[in-house]
């Protein structure tokens, strides 16, 4: 058994997979950190919150491009590019959906800024959509990686 320096730079940045798992997490609490500063916001009527919520949201939609770009990375460095199908295809489809929807968003939210309106109340649903979708994305991911089961 070869056992490795945790902080050896090579370890972290060429690991076949490590830098998905790592990047993940961004934004799945950026996007749940920013619904709920959203949701007090709606409650509380603090400009703060609101802005809070926009920043997260924004900081959330930039962190999908890099997770987005290495969970492909990783398909191509583990599977060799080969035909994706079952979990992992699901998993993939989630991931797309969820950086859409978390995008869609913070567009939603731009534009209410941007014009000086009103947040539309759909914003409240699509929140709750994508904050299930992220979910069971990251639970699909959670198999892939062997966290949740065999991966």
């Amino acid at each position: 058994m070869v056992i490795t320096n945790p902080f050896d730079l090579r370890t972290v940045f060429l690991a076949k997979h490590a830098q998905h798992v790592v990047l993940i997490h961004f934004p799945i609490a950026l996007f749940i950190s920013a619904v709920f500063f959203d949701l007090l916001s709606q409650w509380t009527k603090r400009q703060g919150l609101a802005d809070a919520a926009y920043y997260n949201l924004l900081a959330a939609a930039a962190s999908t491009i890099p997770v987005l770009a290495t969970g492909l990375l990783a398909w191509q460095l583990q599977l060799e590019g080969q035909k994706i199908k079952g979990i992992l295809l699901l998993h993939l489809m989630l991931a797309c959906l969820s950086s859409i929807l978390i995008c869609l968003v913070w567009l939603v939210h731009f534009r209410a800024r941007r014009h000086t309106t009103l947040l539309p109340s759909y914003r409240l649903a699509l929140e709750v959509l994508g904050v299930g979708i992220i979910a069971l994305t990251g639970h699909l991911g959670g198999f892939l990686s062997g966290v949740n089961g065999q991966g």
